[in-house]
């Protein structure tokens, strides 16, 4: 089952990816995150795990599996009968940017969970655009 929004923000795209990348602040700009740990140090690359907590989530493992430098990054997480892929995407749009996200949950499991969580995960995700925006517009 997948989920996703987009949001287009007046700044420019590469502030937006400085602001989206700086994972382990999210807390500070989304109620959908309550903490980021990074697990590995250096900047984000692939192979790079963070444990996240959401509210009324479990605690979850992520691991970069594609990384874009400037552009996008996909996170994979999952266990037996589930797999959840996210993915995090800046373009330019004019003089500002969009950021779009996307959320995959597959396997008998996971596609059980994103039927009992869809309302949950939709929220999360509006509130995680609404965030970027909101910090990467008031914070050039």
């Amino acid at each position: 089952m997948r989920f996703g929004t987009r949001v287009d923000i007046a700044a420019p795209a590469a502030h937006v990816w400085a602001v989206y990348r700086d994972v382990q602040r999210w807390p500070e700009w989304t109620a959908s995150v309550t903490s980021i740990t990074v697990l590995d140090d250096g900047p984000l690359r692939i192979g790079t795990r963070a444990r996240i907590r959401q509210p009324r989530l479990p605690t979850t493992v992520w691991t970069i599996t594609e990384f874009d430098d400037g552009r996008s990054w996909t996170w994979v997480a999952g266990g037996p009968g589930a797999r959840t892929v996210a993915t995090h995407t800046v373009e330019p749009l004019g003089d500002g940017a969009r950021a779009a996200l996307s959320l995959e949950m597959t396997g008998p499991l996971g596609v059980l969970v994103a039927k009992l969580t869809a309302g949950l995960t939709d929220r999360y995700l509006a509130l995680e655009a609404e965030g970027v925006k909101a910090r990467s517009e008031g914070s050039r």
